[in-house]
């Protein structure tokens, strides 16, 4: 998938990169840079969050726009498992429910080796635009 713009400036801030956004399945990344580190030089739990966030936002979005809708974050719940120093944060959103008024994701967070970093239950609302 080409690169499209991000749908906020708070990606840009990050530096999400769009691998594929999907109904689905949803894929970005950031290069893991000095600023998104804590004063132990880990990746902070807020970018990671933040990464998880924006894919499910993005890719509900994506699926909801032309019918008049629009997606925003309801809830996250983030587990920690491993902390990330360099690369990449890698985040894969998969889409568990599709309700209405409600999805629900689970995004994995990996590092280049493929190591589980984290893992994120997100619920984003969706509503009519006005």
């Amino acid at each position: 998938m080409a690169d499209p713009a991000p749908l906020s400036p708070f990606d840009e801030l990050i530096g999400t990169e769009w691998l594929e956004v999907g109904a689905e399945e949803a894929r970005a990344r950031i290069t893991v840079e000095r600023r998104h580190a804590q004063p132990y030089g880990l990746v902070h739990g807020g970018v990671l969050t933040t990464l998880a966030e924006s894919v499910c936002s993005r890719a509900t979005h994506d699926a909801v726009h032309d019918e008049g809708r629009m997606a925003v974050g309801l809830s996250n719940s983030a587990s920690f498992l491993r902390p990330v120093t360099e690369g990449h944060v890698n985040a894969i959103a998969r889409r568990r429910h599709a309700g209405r008024t409600t999805w629900i994701w689970d995004v994995e967070l990996s590092d280049d080796q493929g190591r589980l970093c984290g893992l994120v239950r997100m619920t984003i609302a969706i509503r009519d635009r006005r």
